[in-house]
């Protein structure tokens, strides 16, 4: 009953937040466009809180979030379980490594002459109206990561049931906290961007380089899909696109609901459709939709590109590739809903790349716009997945169960 809630939860925050993005992105635009600069103020205001409670909740974030999963995925061990771990994180990282020299290559060309000297944000162009408040984080990025895979990692090995369950209500709070706070506010937070660019001019510019980049990612998911069941395909002896054409109900349905945990029953059968055994879909699947993120890692390395060359910055292949291994990892166990992931990659964005509250929100939107598309690469590489270790367990993965908790 809970896993129904949860699931329904994710598809309804999936539906009305792609809305009300739209919504604030138009507003946004509108009135920044013909409202004074004291009213563009009142959103500077809040757009400066916002940034700094965000940073403040990250790294509670990270903690809550991948110790309770990594103490999930110690516990439960089994031979194969490590196997789709290994497939799912490979694909993730291949993934976002591919994304980096196509859009390295395709980039300069696409976005020709669409280079912006400044993202400026609101509070910066018009002036907050209040000043010096700030929420400093607990600790750092870099402290919650290697705290989470501590605590992760010592609670599996010492079977600390106690305090894995504890860490389990943490991660419900922090749940909480994205859910009724941070994501419902992203959309206020993105027309306040909107509103700052078209104030100065600079909206007619990110909407085409925006329209470019979002079809470039959608393409490349594509791509991906096509390139998963290729190789799947030929390691488990089946026609890649009849595969393709079995897993096109979860697919859709991702597109629906823009969650991978929502999608989890249509994933299960169309699995099995491909001819995967009851045993391997059924740990395979619900685990894959926690950890293979190969769609998401597409999206947000092809979006972080676009708005670093539009600003005019420059970056190499060992930055990227260890922006794309960390962001691997702490956007495992992000919360099911539209968002998540994009919240998790705060961290990686800022720590990483350098980013800006006004860069990581315009990549909220950028994200937020296709969600639907890198859950549908997600779910549909997931049927993948589960048909190369079908190929390899063949009956020998009976008894392997997944954790309830990797299951919502």
């Amino acid at each position: 009953m809970e896993q129904e809630e949860n699931v329904g939860l994710t598809g309804r925050v999936g539906k009305y937040l792609l809305l009300w993005v739209i919504i604030a992105i138009i507003l946004g635009i509108v009135l920044g466009l013909f409202m004074p600069n004291w009213f563009v103020a009142i959103f500077a205001t809040f757009n400066d809180i916002f940034g700094k409670f965000l940073s403040f909740a990250v790294p509670l974030i990270i903690l809550g979030l991948i110790a309770p999963a990594i103490a999930d995925l110690g516990k439960s061990g089994g031979k194969w379980l490590l196997v789709t771990i290994a497939l799912a994180y490979g694909s993730t990282i291949v993934a976002g490594v591919a994304t980096y020299f196509v859009a390295n290559a395709m980039l300069p060309n696409l976005l020709a002459g669409q280079v912006m000297p400044e993202l400026a944000a609101p509070e910066n162009a018009v002036g907050s109206l209040i000043q010096g408040i700030d929420f400093p984080p607990i600790f750092g990025v870099t402290s919650a990561l290697l705290s989470a895979f501590i605590m992760g990692i010592c609670m599996a090995s010492l079977k600390t049931d106690t305090l894995i369950d504890m860490f389990h209500e943490f991660k419900d709070i922090i749940m909480l906290l994205i859910t009724r706070a941070i994501v419902p506010l992203l959309p206020l937070h993105i027309m306040g961007i909107f509103m700052n660019m078209a104030k100065s001019g600079q909206i007619a510019m990110v909407i085409v380089a925006m329209l470019k980049v979002i079809v470039l990612s959608i393409v490349l998911t594509l791509v991906y899909i096509l390139i998963q069941y290729i190789i799947a395909g030929g390691i488990a002896g089946k026609n890649p696109f009849v595969a393709i054409k079995n897993m096109l109900p979860a697919y859709f349905t991702a597109l629906g609901t823009s969650s991978s945990a929502a999608t989890i029953p249509v994933t299960y059968k169309s699995a099995l459709k491909n001819g995967v055994s009851e045993e391997v879909a059924g740990f395979t699947i619900p685990l894959c939709a926690t950890i293979h993120l190969a769609g998401s890692t597409i999206k947000i390395t092809t979006f972080a590109m676009a708005v670093m060359f539009m600003l005019g910055w420059s970056w190499t292949f060992p930055q990227m590739l260890g922006f794309i291994l960390l962001l691997g990892i702490t956007m495992v166990a992000a919360p099911g809903v539209p968002g998540g992931a994009i919240t998790a990659a705060q961290a990686i964005l800022v720590g990483t790349l350098g980013f800006t509250d006004p860069m990581y929100g315009l990549m909220v939107a950028l994200y937020i716009a296709i969600d639907s598309f890198g859950t549908a690469c997600n779910v549909t590489g997931d049927g993948a997945i589960s048909l190369i270790v079908n190929k390899f367990a063949r009956g020998s993965v009976k008894g392997e169960q997944v954790p309830a908790e990797l299951m919502d």
